[in-house]
């Protein structure tokens, strides 16, 4: 019978998932060799090697494949167990793990935070920021509990709730501010400013704009709305951001917002998680939480300029 510890099984996933002693021994929270002995206790037990190492990099070895397979399984398990013991309480209490996209976090985790620790000191709330592709691998891991997302996700694992719709505004250079707003074709000719690949809210405004992803010339990325909304007040082109980031992202910007014509462009909010979590009917209350935090956050935005529409004088109304 092989002697492995729980604690040798998350230091092993964690090595496997990194692919580099120092990231997981980071990730561990202990030392890089605390770590690498701990790998070589477990090859040792196991009688044949787990990783390739390399300069830089380690992989994983045929074998270390397969036993990293059973090893999620255990430690998804583990988790669920430990899942199970809280969901005998009426409320969420202990470690709660919660993901959320970037293009969400910085807005909303203000407004919910505070909600969820207010009166519940048994709560120990735990974020992760990261792309939708990766939130989704670590609810399917059992490394995290929720994610709030733009939806739909399309997984069948998954139980999807939503929460409210969001609409995208456009950022323009300040100078820009009594000009027409560009019609979705007039976008297209333009020099557009979006986040880079992995990113779903790039997706959604490519989608918006009818551009395939690797098309146009004249599409610039960046690695934050906050890289973006600079870049226009720089002059360097102009972007579309969800409204939640309004207030924050152009205070300190020489840019105007303005909203489109017609149809508004946006995106649905939701959460998600496992639908085996047992953690369920907690999740589907802090699910309403949430929903109220945007409700408020969407009511106490200031309400956006009206920029004339394209073929209109500014001085003119639409018929």
């Amino acid at each position: 019978m092989l002697n492995l510890t729980l604690k040798q099984m998350r230091y092993f996933e964690a090595l496997a998932r990194h692919g580099h002693f120092g990231h997981a021994a980071d990730a561990c929270a202990i030392s890089q060799p605390a770590l690498s002995m701990q790998i070589k206790e477990m090859e040792e037990v196991m009688g044949t090697p787990l990783f390739e190492r390399g300069a830089r990099q380690v992989r994983l070895t045929g074998f270390g494949e397969e036993v990293a397979s059973r090893i999620r399984d255990i430690l998804r398990g583990v988790e669920e167990l430990s899942d199970l013991a809280r969901s005998t309480g009426n409320r969420l209490a202990g470690r709660l793990r919660i993901g959320v996209i970037p293009t969400i976090a910085p807005y909303l985790l203000p407004r919910i935070i505070p909600h969820l620790t207010e009166g519940n000191g048994a709560l120990d709330v735990r974020v992760r920021e990261t792309v939708t592709p990766k939130l989704i691998e670590e609810l399917s891991e059992g490394r995290l509990d929720t994610a709030i997302v733009a939806l739909p996700v399309s997984e069948p694992a998954l139980t999807e709730v939503d929460l409210f719709t969001e609409d995208f505004v456009l950022v323009r250079p300040g100078s820009d501010a009594n000009k027409p707003v560009p019609s979705r074709d007039m976008l297209r000719e333009m020099r557009l400013l979006l986040l880079e690949e992995g990113h779903c809210f790039r997706d959604q405004a490519l989608s918006f704009c009818n551009l395939a992803s690797n098309a146009p010339r004249e599409l610039l990325d960046g690695s934050s709305l906050t890289t973006l909304v600079q870049m226009v007040s720089a002059g360097i082109g102009v972007t579309l951001i969800p409204e939640m980031a309004v207030e924050v992202e152009t205070r300190a910007a020489q840019v105007s917002v303005a909203r489109f014509d017609g149809p508004q462009p946006s995106r649905r909010i939701g959460m998600i998680w496992r639908k085996s979590n047992p953690l369920a009917p907690q999740l589907t209350e802090l699910a309403g939480l949430v929903r109220d935090a945007g409700e408020e956050m969407r009511a106490a935005m200031a309400p956006l300029p009206v920029a004339p529409v394209a073929g209109q004088m500014p001085g003119d109304r639409p018929a």
